[in-house]
């Protein structure tokens, strides 16, 4: 299974169309930072499932942090504001560990992070809206391997 990870599009809807058009994912996960724009997207694309969570900037009062079981995987999916990951991963990774989750994905620091650590994936994709820090646009993509444990984790940037 593909899924494609989006994370603080800032109202940059039209980059989360080309990863769409370009990836052909099965499922989409935004991490917020817009949740209105993933919105925007999924009445673009709404045969594919979408997943998402509110970020910082979306004044919302749902839930900042989820955890799904896709394809047998267990996938924390948070902004990263509530964990402070500006400060650093340690919080995130408790919290991956509390969770026993396979995948833990997050946004927030608009730069991209990739890395298997303690036996859970982690991933950041970076924003696909407004990177800043002198980086291009990007976003993640996920292959999930049913019954063989197996994912794949990458960021792809947005020339």
């Amino acid at each position: 299974m593909k899924l494609l990870i989006l994370s603080d599009s800032h109202g940059n809807v039209d980059n989360m169309v080309l990863a769409v058009i370009k990836e052909k994912p099965d499922m989409i996960l935004h991490l917020g930072d817009c949740m209105a724009d993933a919105r925007q997207l999924h009445k673009r694309f709404p045969e594919i499932p979408m997943e998402g969570v509110p970020g910082n900037c979306d004044c919302s009062m749902d839930m900042p942090e989820r955890t799904l079981l896709v394809e047998g995987f267990r996938i924390l999916m948070l902004h990263g504001h509530s964990r402070n990951v500006k400060a650093g991963y340690l919080n995130l990774e408790m919290a991956a560990r509390e969770k026993e989750v396979d995948l833990a994905l997050f946004g927030h620091t608009h730069r991209g992070f990739c890395e298997y650590h303690n036996g859970t994936r982690f991933l950041n994709p970076g924003s696909i809206g407004s990177p800043g820090y002198g980086a291009k646009p990007s976003y993640g993509l996920v292959f999930l391997e049913e019954g063989s444990g197996k994912i794949e984790t990458s960021i792809v940037n947005i020339d």
